[in-house]
């Protein structure tokens, strides 16, 4: 059975409910063969990333940045999954209080470097997030688990 791995860091309200909505969306009823596995950032590892036939990166941007445990994340990862997890599809969604630029753009620095393949847009959410926002989580979801079904 494909997994689609959610590495996740949700400290907030808002990081929280995109986060349910990119897991509503990966239980689509398309992608009834997909298992969703769900691991904080700071608890998540090569092991991980190696099982995993796609991966959705969340994270809080924080002072134009992504957060500690996401960076944390994908430093642990990099080496041992440099060679082996080329092509692996991924998406991403980030929440900011003012801006996501950085946060996403450092994200994508370092997936390019492991040669990921983005399947889906980038959700970056500034604020609350509303309905639409919450919407283009469920569809990341939805999009990364059909890739890999």
């Amino acid at each position: 059975m494909p997994t689609l791995l959610v590495v996740q860091h949700t400290p907030s309200p808002a990081v929280q409910s995109m986060l349910e909505a990119v897991l509503r969306g990966a239980h689509h009823p398309e992608a009834g063969g997909v298992s969703v596995l769900v691991r904080a950032a700071l608890s998540a590892g090569p092991a991980d990333v190696l099982a995993a036939d796609g991966l959705i990166l969340g994270t809080p941007a924080n002072i134009g940045y992504m957060s500690g445990a996401m960076k944390h994340f994908l430093d642990q990862v990099y080496y041992p999954c440099l060679e082996v997890t080329v092509g692996r599809p991924y998406g991403v969604y980030v929440h900011g209080n003012d801006d996501t630029a950085g946060a996403v753009a450092a994200i994508h620095r370092i997936v390019g470097g492991l040669r990921w393949r983005q399947v889906a847009a980038d959700v970056a959410v500034v604020g609350a997030p509303t309905k639409a926002d919450l919407e283009s989580c469920e569809e990341l979801g939805a999009l990364l688990a059909l890739t890999i079904s």
